[in-house]
Parts: C-alpha cells; sequence; structure tokens
C-alpha cells in the first residue's frame, strides 16, 4: 500500500521527498507510521522500476529532489486501482488506501467493481469473536470491552455500507 500511495499522490503532481513522506504519512495515521526506512526503499524501488523520476532540486538545498510519476507509474497505479488484492479490500486501512485515489480511475464502471468488491465483502457475516465457527453478535459477548468493539464496528460496517449503495447507485437490501 506504501507503494500506491506514493504512486497516487505523484499522479497529483511532482513533490519533493519530504512532502510526499508528510502526505502519505497523513493518510495511513499513527496506526501504521511510515518511516525513513521504508519510504525511501520504496522510493528507490519504484524509480529503479521505471515507475517514477527523481530530479535534484537546487533551490531547496544540498541532496534534495523532486519526484514525479512516469507515464508507466501512472499505469501502474491504474492496475493496481483496477484490481486490488484481496486483503487490499478487505483490510480497512488498506481500503482507505484505495479509496484516496480512485477517482484516478478515468472508468466509473471500473471505479465501481472495486466498490462492490468492498460492499460484497462486509455485507458477508463476520466478527472479532466466534463460538465455534459461529461470528458472535454484540448482544452475545458478556465482556463490555469485546462488546464495545462490536457495536462500534457495527456502526462503522453500516455507515460504510450506505454509503457505498449511495455511490453505487443501488437501493439496501430488506434485512439491513
Amino acid at each position: 500500500m506504501l507503494e500506491l500511495a506514493i504512486l497516487g499522490f505523484l499522479a497529483e503532481g511532482p513533490l519533493p521527498g519530504h512532502e510526499l513522506r508528510r502526505r502519505v504519512s497523513h493518510l495511513t495515521g499513527y496506526t501504521r507510521p511510515v518511516s525513513d526506512g521504508s519510504l525511501y526503499p520504496a522510493i528507490n524501488r519504484l524509480a529503479k522500476a521505471g515507475l517514477l523520476e527523481r530530479r535534484a532540486d537546487p533551490s531547496a538545498g544540498a541532496s534534495r529532489y523532486v519526484l514525479s510519476l512516469t507515464e508507466a507509474g501512472r499505469a501502474e497505479m491504474l492496475e493496481r486501482l483496477r484490481k486490488p488484492a484481496d486483503h487490499e479490500i478487505t483490510d480497512f486501512t488498506r481500503f482507505h488506501t484505495v479509496l484516496s485515489f480512485l477517482s484516478h480511475l478515468p472508468d466509473v464502471a471500473e471505479q465501481h467493481a472495486v466498490l462492490r468488491r468492498r460492499l460484497a465483502f462486509l455485507e458477508e457475516p463476520a466478527s472479532f469473536f466466534y463460538d465455534g465457527d459461529r461470528p458472535m453478535r454484540a448482544e452475545e459477548v458478556a465482556d463490555p470491552y469485546r462488546r464495545g468493539i462490536l457495536l462500534t464496528a457495527r456502526a462503522t460496517s453500516r455507515a460504510e455500507r450506505a454509503w457505498l449503495r449511495e455511490v453505487l447507485g443501488e437501493e439496501p437490501p430488506a434485512y439491513s
């Protein structure tokens, strides 16, 4: 997801490395901090693959540079957005990275295909806690903190499903 975030932000225009780091850090938040030890090797991999260009920025001082997306980088970003991996659909933070740049896909049908995958995932019965193979509902959990996790997740899922249906122009199922 780090590479998609880098490509996505550079699709919006060239950026100096420190500004790119700031934007990626704000996107991923405190739960998945971006260190120099992960960001700069990712930038180097993308540059070596010809997906971004690095050019010196003499006005910013020694060893400062500006990054920009190449046509190959734009094509790679679009492909990653068209076909996110399953874990990029099911993981909340990873999906937000996909969602952050989904508008770069020029075809609304392709955007909606990604949103439909997320909606299908959210409509499957799931829980953080199970009784055997059966997902437990908040009302079945005695521990108040676990119940809180389930109630919060339920509210978040309902809100996200409603938003997804609105964007997709779909009516919610009768059981919601």
